[in-house]
């Protein structure tokens, strides 16, 4: 959390068994379990932020394939991937006509 950024009191009842759990957990990171629980919290968050724009972004895609009439072959995709992760510098397949 940001120094600037002001905390808000909340309040969380958790089953003895989870509570515990975070305990270990936080011990095993060297942080007090509040500390634990907003970092776990935080990052979750974050990533429900990400999966919404990543299915906003899918989906405006798809809108602007079928808008253009353009887009990728799967099979040219999955290969750009792979050359990808030994080269950054990898090409990226044409854009084709599909259907």
């Amino acid at each position: 959390m940001p120094a600037a950024e002001k905390a808000v009191p909340t309040s969380l009842k958790l089953p003895a068994s989870v509570k515990h759990d975070i305990d270990e957990a936080a011990r095993a990171a060297g942080v007090s379990p509040h500390a634990y629980m907003v970092e776990v919290l935080r990052k979750e968050a974050e990533r429900a932020r990400l999966r919404e724009q990543f299915q906003r972004d899918a989906l405006e895609a798809l809108d602007e394939m079928q808008a253009t009439g353009m887009g990728y072959d799967w099979d040219e995709v999955k290969d750009y991937l792979r050359a990808r992760a030994r080269d950054p510098q990898a090409p990226r397949p044409p854009l084709r006509p599909w259907r």
